[in-house]
């Protein structure tokens, strides 16, 4: 689907997580359990609903 795949990283997956701590700021999957990037791609990817939300939008524009 191309609408998906302009959406489709970490930073807009339900699982994504900000962790700031003394050393800084990290980005961690919740699901996997491991640090990650926000522009990451894997195939566990669940969208957020605001995410959805602009997928269906997107694809109803002509």
């Amino acid at each position: 689907m191309e609408t998906e795949s302009a959406y489709h990283c970490c930073a807009t997956c339900i699982h994504f997580r900000v962790e700031k701590g003394t050393g800084g700021v990290s980005y961690r999957c919740s699901r996997l359990t491991y640090e990650t990037r926000p522009d990451y791609r894997f195939q566990c990817w669940t969208p957020t609903e605001k995410v959805k939300r602009l997928m269906e939008a997107r694809k109803s524009q002509p």
